[in-house]
Parts: C-alpha cells; sequence; structure tokens
C-alpha cells in the first residue's frame, strides 16, 4: 500500500459500490422499442393469420373434391361434392356404393364444418359458379372419376376473408372439365409465368 506521498493507489477498506438495474431512460427506451417492434408485428401477424385460413379452406376444398372423385371410382358409383354455407362441405353417394353394403344412396362418406381451420374465411356472392358463371354448389363425379354433369356442375370457387387486412391473398379452387382440381391465385396475371395463376 502506498501513500500519497509516493503518487501511488491507496487500497480502501471499502469497495466501490456498482449499481445494479436499470435507470428510468433505459426503461423508458426499452418499452419504447418494445412497443414499435409490437405494432408492426401485429398486423404481419394478423394477415398471416387471415392468408393460412384462406389457404386451409382452399386445401380442405380441393381434398373434399378428390375425396369425392376417389370414393366415385373406388365404389363405381356416383358420388357428389357439396359446397356448404361458408366453406364447410359434404360428400355423399347419389347412388348405392357397389363395393359397400352400407354405402347405401344418400350415406354421407365425409365431412367438414366451416370452422375448422378457417373462421373467417368466406365464399363471396357469385363465388362459386358452373362452367358459364351461373351459381352451383355441387359436382357430382361418375364411376369413372369425371364430371357426371358438366353442364351445371361446379366449376370455380373463389375464398376470401370476412376480416380485411393489408396483403390479403384471395384463392380459387378450380375443377378442370376431368375432374382434376387445382388451388390457383385470381390476382396473379394470365400472362404470368407464375405457377399458382389461375388459367
Amino acid at each position: 500500500m502506498l501513500g500519497h506521498e509516493k503518487r501511488g493507489n491507496v487500497l480502501s477498506a471499502l469497495p466501490k459500490a456498482v449499481p445494479f438495474g436499470f435507470t428510468l431512460i433505459e426503461l423508458i427506451i426499452a418499452v419504447a422499442i418494445f412497443s414499435i417492434t409490437l405494432t408492426f408485428g401485429v398486423s404481419g401477424y394478423r394477415t398471416w393469420v387471415q392468408n393460412s385460413q384462406i389457404r386451409n379452406a382452399a386445401e380442405s376444398i380441393q381434398n373434399g373434391i378428390q375425396r369425392a372423385r376417389g370414393e366415385a371410382v373406388k365404389c363405381n358409383a356416383n358420388v357428389a361434392f357439396a359446397l356448404g354455407a361458408a366453406t364447410s362441405w359434404t360428400v355423399t353417394h347419389v347412388t348405392a356404393c357397389g363395393t359397400d353394403p352400407t354405402g347405401a344412396a344418400g350415406t354421407t362418406v365425409e365431412s367438414r364444418s366451416s370452422g375448422e381451420g378457417s373462421k373467417n374465411v368466406i365464399v363471396p356472392v357469385h363465388g362459386a359458379v358452373d362452367k358459364d358463371g351461373n351459381d352451383a354448389t355441387t359436382i357430382t363425379f361418375s364411376n369413372l372419376g369425371t364430371v357426371a354433369d358438366p353442364a351445371t356442375a361446379l366449376r370455380q370457387i373463389d375464398l376470401s376473408s370476412s376480416v380485411a387486412t393489408a396483403e390479403l391473398r384471395d384463392l380459387r379452387v378450380a375443377i378442370g372439365p376431368g375432374g382434376n382440381s387445382r388451388v390457383c391465385d385470381p390476382n396473379l396475371d394470365a400472362a404470368s409465368t407464375d405457377p399458382r395463376r389461375c388459367y
């Protein structure tokens, strides 16, 4: 230990106090940064949720159509896919299933309610139409997996959300003349090379 005469440091018996915690300024800055981040995040999250619900509904409808088509071939019978309120749907036997005695005409094969993963998704007015643009809600498949009633069969289902958000991505389930279905984006230009476009 050196004294003042030698211009050295003198060890103190009491150590310097180290401050713990935050100052008020640091706390205000942290809260401000968190608030700004949260504001931008909530808007993006809301858009993501709505777009996910639209995607879920579109894929569910497409799966229902494929289920009806597959069931028609499997049972060697006519099977109908019917779009209900909002995005609910039902697959039923129109004629008796030839391979399953429990598959009588009118038997429900599978159904889905609109609240299953897509409660805010809607089919706008004139969003479900046949090849001529007339309102339609049903498509029936024959035992060959082709469309049994091509003149009045459901050919297109447009899906949107009842919750308006920025950058909402509407989708369409398009059903071809042979009964094949695909999900596409109706907002992409027809001349676009994007594989998600509707044609």
